[in-house]
């Protein structure tokens, strides 16, 4: 299902990422990032990625109330699940709710491709937001070593 230029949550209404927010986007998600780097030790992978093919390849979902980009989903439709890539806040704004609401989105937009398992991941030595998914329904899947980190792999399974 190719998806419209908007996805509704609830109050928030997200507008797909055009070409012209590339600069936004990447500035977003550094900004939201880089505290975690110091705890990570290493680049967050969400910092090391081509921007451009991720929004050639994948579908990102804006918020910017008021006009201004506060936060930005990213998700990877795949055959069998929904991978949330990435969910990002201004630094402002976080703790207003903003994340919850774009997991929500996620899920509206899991249903909308027909979709009842979403994944994500997240850095294993960030205990606040494997805690913070698993608040919100998500289940720790696996935990996978790389040669410079440990990511864990979180699940949801949505009633269908």
């Amino acid at each position: 299902m190719r998806p419209s230029g908007r996805l509704r949550s609830g109050e928030l209404d997200l507008q797909r990422a055009a070409d012209t927010d590339f600069s936004d986007i990447v500035a977003l998600q550094r900004a939201a990032y880089a505290k975690n780097r110091a705890l990570l030790g290493v680049e967050p992978i969400p910092l090391l990625a081509d921007y451009a093919t991720i929004l050639r390849d994948m579908e990102a979902w804006l918020a910017r109330p008021g006009g201004k980009l506060a936060g930005a989903l990213i998700l990877e439709p795949r055959p069998g699940d929904l991978l949330i890539w990435s969910i990002a806040t201004d630094p402002a704004g976080q703790g207003s709710g903003l994340g919850r609401a774009l997991l929500g989105a996620a899920e509206v937009r899991a249903r909308e491709l027909g979709r009842t398992v979403i994944r994500l991941y997240t850095g294993t030595l960030l205990v606040h937001l494997v805690a913070w998914y698993g608040r919100h329904g998500y289940a720790v899947e696996r935990i996978e070593t790389l040669s410079d980190r440990s990511i864990t792999h979180m699940i949801k399974h949505l009633a269908p």
